[in-house]
């Protein structure tokens, strides 16, 4: 178990326990999983937080690792929005992993939400959750919300049509408190939500209700809209009670239990236990200042070697402290390396 989580996520911490920690699990992937032994054949520990191996993102559009070891019990697959070339990442779950990722966005969460928990509104269908299969990584998003709701309704029966949402069924949460937790995707809570054919009756009571929106997603959709954050922030918090608020975070699900959320000053934060790296496109060389690869390292998963990965997202690193008053190392987002596939699921 990381040490790192024991305190809050934006508390300062000790990079050299990050990068034993890393180092730790890295040499336990190594030996549990044959593909990523031959990978990284010739990696010693002892080295720096930018020597240590990763995977590409693209390699888990093809290739299915996992670790084994016998404290190890693998679940089910968490597979990534589709991108243009419709293949989905597939990140195999652990019992062990999961539980740690589960702590991990759970603290980061009520680190900007509060840790009272509310009614839970999620834009999208709950069948997918009965099956045995893949879980995608809508539901993977809405369910790591779970630890801060006192119950969850979905409400969109069909996720492609914005106007299969159930506004009855957002009025009777809205009799079980004062203040809603409202996820979905990022076009998903525009076009059904924002522009959706809201009820005169529900708009009314939701003007005196806080609600707390949280969205993750692209926004390519949306910038074909002309929607730009100020336009869809103001038109979620328009029915809504003083006090309520939007949250819209970055995250992975090759990275899964890590979110970067975006803070009023417009930077996005990262946690205790987790790092990011900035790297030269053309050469891979860590860059301290400067545009490059968005590289993303945490010591969370034990399952399957995800936990040092190099995207296809491009950003710079931000000097110095924050105006939001929060510590720790934050980032910016810039789009993504030219002809790189669009993706569903970042927020890019």
């Amino acid at each position: 178990m990381s040490t790192l989580l024991d305190a809050p996520p934006y508390a300062t911490r000790d990079d050299a326990v990050l990068l034993a920690e890393l180092e730790v699990l890295t040499a336990h992937h190594r030996t549990g999983c044959g593909p990523y032994a031959r990978l990284t054949r010739g990696w010693r520990a002892g080295g720096t937080l930018a020597e240590l191996p990763f995977v590409h993102v693209g390699l888990l559009k093809d290739v299915l690792l996992r670790t084994e070891h016998p404290e190890l019990r693998h679940q089910r697959l968490l597979a990534s929005s589709a991108t243009t070339s419709g293949i989905s990442s597939k990140v195999a779950l652990d019992e062990r992993s999961s539980a740690l990722q589960s702590r991990s966005t759970a603290a980061i969460l009520a680190a900007w939400l509060g840790e009272a928990r509310r009614p839970l509104v999620v834009l999208d269908d709950a069948r997918s959750l009965r099956g045995r299969g893949d879980l995608g990584a809508r539901l993977a998003a809405a369910l790591s919300l779970r630890p801060l709701a006192t119950d969850t309704v979905f409400v969109l029966p069909d996720p492609a049509d914005p106007a299969s949402l159930r506004w009855d069924a957002v009025l009777a949460a809205c009799e079980r408190g004062e203040e809603l937790l409202v996820y979905g995707f990022t076009w998903v809570l525009w076009l059904a939500w924002a522009r959706g054919s809201m009820p005169a009756e529900v708009r009314e009571r939701l003007r005196g209700t806080r609600l707390r929106f949280v969205h993750s997603g692209g926004w390519k959709k949306l910038e074909a809209l002309r929607v730009d954050r100020a336009t869809f922030d103001g038109a979620l918090l328009a029915n809504a009670a003083a006090g309520s608020s939007v949250l819209d975070y970055y995250g992975l699900v090759e990275q899964v239990g890590v979110i970067f959320p975006l803070c009023e000053a417009g930077a996005r934060h990262v946690p205790r236990w987790a790092d990011v790296l900035v790297r030269d496109p053309w050469t891979l060389a860590s860059l301290p200042e400067g545009e490059g690869q968005l590289q993303f390292v945490n010591p969370l998963a034990w399952g399957a070697p995800y936990h040092s990965v190099l995207t296809e997202d491009v950003g710079r690193l931000l000097p110095g402290a924050c105006p939001c008053g929060r510590d720790g190392r934050r980032f910016t987002l810039a789009g993504r390396i030219p002809k790189a596939e669009v993706r569903g699921c970042a927020n890019v």
